[in-house]
């Protein structure tokens, strides 16, 4: 399931499936998307993608306009790597 607020529509939730794990889409280095089909619209960027149990396993970064519902989402355990030197750079 992913979360977000597509065209300002707060609190939307879309279910969907995954369809690939290990995605590259040429966005640099962090390039290991998961590839969902959760009708994922603008505004959905940073919100969870969550199982079915409700843990949380990625982020909602990217779309593909024409992809009718592809969106990409990064892992979790990725975001956690980078969430330390996100902090440093606030300070």
């Amino acid at each position: 399931m992913a979360v977000g607020s597509p065209f300002g529509l707060e609190q939307t939730v879309t279910a969907g499936i995954v369809s690939a794990k290990g995605r590259v889409i040429g966005s640099g280095p962090y390039d290991n998307f998961i590839q969902n089909r959760c009708l994922d619209q603008s505004g959905n960027s940073g919100g969870p993608l969550v199982n079915l149990k409700a843990r949380l396993f990625g982020i909602n970064t990217a779309i593909i306009a024409s992809g009718q519902g592809i969106g990409f989402a990064i892992p979790v355990n990725m975001a956690k790597e980078v969430v330390p030197s996100l902090n440093r750079r606030a300070t």
